[in-house]
């Protein structure tokens, strides 16, 4: 038995005050809606008519089951008219993870620009360089960098991830511009401790790879910001992607170096549980920061 359908011929009966003027306003046969109201009787175990000639009246057990009834389809109206609305219009709360220092440099005026196109929707963002469970953590997207592993999650890709080593102009005056990678100086290198192996096995890579330990002589850090300031302030090299570093090369605090010997790019990555039914708050944002950063992005806008 269809419970709901049972309901609203329950209902139109109690409403109109008979089987027959149900039967119009329901569109059915009077005998279906009968049907309906017995199969609703015989399942609760109760009568909820007393029927006479011509009209048929509510029981006490009726009664309690008629403001049971009314309250449930009014909230299941009230169900679908909110989710054919959330799904025709971007509404509710989005909750993001990102890296930390990519979204501190470029997620502001993101998140600003979306939010004056979709207002009913609400922003939570956190920040974390550690990869999340999207699914256990109760987000609906994170945005990763790197080369993505096989995983039941959908990745859309959103930007190439450009990977420079550079240092400051003082510091390639003093120590001498390498022409290859193995004329780096291991103790100068300024290392990211949450370096992936899966960067590659290019030359640079090895070089790098063969690095002193933090311990030894070198810095290691697990955020590219500080590092790149120490870069600047001349204290060695340092391998950075360029949304980090572009500004400081556009403004000449910075210069790329052995840039013919760069690993490949990686990319930046919107990841999230599923493809199917997407909420509109998700779907307009992934369409949105989609077409945001641009192709080659706008952190990479300098020479060389």
């Amino acid at each position: 038995m269809d419970r709901i359908t049972a309901l609203n011929a329950f209902v139109a009966v109690a409403d109109e005050g008979g089987f027959k003027k149900a039967a119009d306003k329901l569109e059915l046969s009077n005998q279906l809606v009968s049907k309906y109201v017995s199969q609703l009787e015989e399942r609760l175990k109760v009568r909820l008519f007393n029927r006479t000639t011509r009209r048929v009246h509510l029981t006490e057990e009726g009664e309690q089951c008629y403001q049971f009834a009314v309250q449930i389809l009014e909230s299941l109206t009230d169900m679908e008219s909110q989710l054919g609305q959330m799904q025709s219009e971007a509404q509710g709360l989005l909750r993001i993870s990102a890296p930390v220092t990519f979204a501190t440099r470029h997620l502001a005026p993101l998140i600003g620009d979306f939010k004056q196109d979709h207002p009913s929707v609400g922003i939570e963002l956190q920040l974390n360089d550690r990869k999340v469970d999207v699914v256990e953590e109760g987000f609906d997207v994170a945005l990763r960098i790197g080369h993505l592993k096989s995983s039941s999650l959908i990745a859309r890709r959103l930007a190439p991830i450009r990977l420079v080593v550079c240092a400051s102009p003082e510091y390639l005056a003093r120590e001498g511009v390498p022409e290859t990678p193995e004329d780096l100086k291991p103790e100068h290198y300024l290392r990211y401790s949450y370096m992936e192996s899966s960067q590659g096995d290019s030359r640079l890579m090895a070089a790098l790879k063969r690095s002193q330990p933090v311990g030894a002589a070198g810095i290691a850090c697990n955020n590219g910001e500080i590092l790149m300031q120490a870069a600047v302030a001349g204290q060695g090299y340092v391998l950075q992607p360029t949304f980090i570093a572009g500004e400081a090369i556009k403004a000449g605090k910075l210069q790329v170096i052995l840039q013919e010997y760069e690993p490949e790019p990686l990319a930046l990555y919107a990841v999230y549980p599923h493809r199917k039914l997407l909420a509109t708050k998700l779907r307009v944002f992934i369409d949105f920061i989609g077409n945001y950063f641009g192709d080659p992005p706008y952190w990479d806008g300098f020479d060389g």
